[in-house]
């Protein structure tokens, strides 16, 4: 009897320490494989528990990765909502452009069948966005404001500095490491339709030539 209480208790405390863990962002194996390994066993418990908060559990074994996501609205039936616990984020033009053309890299390099790491430049982060600038546009004011576009990105956590590289946001000589739940923002559906929405990112990047800024 004793035994069995404790190991409740166990549990009970894997799970609490679980939740709180992915209810502050994403849970990786690289990062914490003791936990991660916890996350695999109780992953049901997880599911259950915080389906009572309004979300759902994400787990990626393949890739490596967990996240909690706000469960998708249903219709209305008289009952009270629950509060949204992960908010949307708003995300600016340059940055969407940004995180689809990452995307797409990281679909290629995926396809290559060479390292399971894609580490990019800051230059070459550069050079990624400055092909879809259209000739009559302010280049030099949009890459220089790259910068900040890749702090959101590692703030969102799609981007992580590499230690040992000048990794401060900011320094030119910087690496970054795309991580991998990128790859569960942007889904294989929504890579298929990538030339539309690129013509759409072109049109909108002609229509901000006339100095309207980037914003």
């Amino acid at each position: 009897m004793a035994e069995q209480l404790s190991e409740t208790n166990v549990v009970t405390r894997d799970l609490s320490v679980l939740v709180i863990t992915l209810l502050k962002g994403v849970l990786y194996h690289d990062d914490n494989e003791l936990l991660w390994n916890s996350l695999l066993r109780l992953q049901s418990r997880v599911r259950d528990y915080v389906s009572l908060l309004g979300l759902e559990l994400v787990l990626d074994e393949a890739e490596g990765h967990g996240f909690l996501r706000s469960r998708p609205e249903v219709a209305d039936d008289g009952a009270a909502k629950v509060p949204r616990l992960v908010a949307r984020r708003s995300l600016t033009f340059p940055v969407s452009l940004l995180l689809a053309l990452l995307r797409k890299k990281l679909a290629e390099f995926d396809a290559s069948g060479g390292e399971t790491r894609l580490i990019l430049s800051r230059d070459e982060i550069v050079e990624l966005i400055r092909v879809f600038l259209p000739e009559n546009s302010n280049e030099a004011k949009l890459v220089d404001s790259v910068d900040a576009h890749i702090a959101k990105i590692v703030d969102l956590g799609f981007l992580r500095p590499l230690k040992g590289s000048g990794g401060t946001v900011g320094k030119q000589a910087a690496l970054y490491e795309v991580r991998r739940i990128l790859k569960s923002f942007v889904d294989a559906q929504w890579l298929a339709d990538f030339d539309l929405r690129l013509a759409a990112y072109q049109a909108v990047l002609e229509g901000k030539s006339g100095g309207a800024g980037d914003e």
